[in-house]
């Protein structure tokens, strides 16, 4: 692999909750790492359990990677960012859509666009925003 482009993702403690909960939508393998495990002493024992670095590698080429913020650095939730997921499995795509929206904020439906395509956009439980792009196969 020459290079890949993916999300990294910062959580405010809850990384560890997400990423299962992404696991979950999309399969795969989880990979996590803890601030405690990593050692060295640098985050307060308090946060040692928290996620220094996960990793997810799904069995449709997904890769997504997150952590906990550590304390003394900012986090701010993401609203300059979305995570787009496109393609023509739309039985799969409508799967990942239920998921993401459920406990969530729809805030495009899942429809047919003027484009031809059906999509929407959502906000999932963690404060990240999602596209689901279905392609149009008559195109």
């Amino acid at each position: 692999m020459a290079a890949r482009l993916n999300p990294y993702i910062a959580f405010n403690g809850d990384a560890r909750r997400a990423m299962e909960f992404y696991q979950e939508v999309f399969g795969g393998e989880l990979a996590l790492n803890t601030f405690g495990s990593a050692g060295g002493g640098g985050a307060p024992a308090d946060f040692a359990d928290k996620i220094m670095h996960a990793l997810l590698e799904t069995p449709d080429g997904f890769t997504i990677m997150a952590s906990d913020t550590p304390p003394g650095m900012d986090h701010t939730p993401g609203t300059a960012i979305s995570v787009s997921v496109s393609g023509d499995d739309a039985d799969a795509l409508r799967g990942y859509w239920e998921k993401l929206s459920a406990d969530g904020t729809v805030t495009v439906p899942l429809e047919k666009q003027m484009w031809g395509d059906v999509f929407g956009m959502c906000t999932d439980r963690f404060g990240i925003a999602w596209m689901v792009d279905i392609t149009d196969q008559q195109a």
